[in-house]
């Protein structure tokens, strides 16, 4: 993950803060627990609750770090008006040649939802119109080839 930003609403970053603090103590716990009975079952060589446990261990542990990782470099969006294109807006847009409009919620890559229409701001897409503004077009390199777009709104 490095030193990038994680944009998240101060909802999902309360979110993840429960579960970082639920992994490090409840789930902790739960998994000693599971190993020390594994353990006590005898020879570990051949003892798939022991390696059971361990497997779930590692997995909490990346979690944890994981987790921590994100909250680290987090930046909190604020849902207000927006004059441009950034993380924590909502784009109307419309894809030149057709009349549909689409909008899109700009969000980090923790609350990603395509169904909702919560689109990455390091997705293409948003990288080509982050800074623009109401009426600007844009254009970005697709697996189709270049898509050209222009910006109806930004609230």
């Amino acid at each position: 993950m490095g030193n990038d930003k994680e944009y998240l609403t101060k909802e999902k970053y309360k979110e993840l803060l429960e579960e970082l603090d639920w992994l490090q103590t409840g789930r902790r716990k739960e998994l000693a627990d599971n190993l020390r009975e594994a353990t006590s079952l005898g020879d570990l060589s051949e003892n798939a609750e022991y390696h059971q446990a361990r497997e779930d261990q590692a997995s909490v542990e990346k979690r944890i770090t994981e987790l921590e990782a994100i909250l680290k470099n987090a930046v909190i969006v604020k849902q207000s008006k927006f004059d441009a294109v950034s993380a924590g807006a909502t784009v109307v847009v419309q894809k030149n040649g057709e009349k549909d409009t689409k909008e899109f919620y700009i969000v980090g890559t923790q609350e990603v939802d395509m169904e909702k229409n919560k689109i990455s701001v390091n997705s293409p897409l948003v990288q080509a119109m982050l800074g623009k503004k109401d009426g600007e077009s844009f254009s970005f390199k697709s697996p189709k080839g270049i898509q050209e777009y222009k910006i109806i709104s930004v609230k």
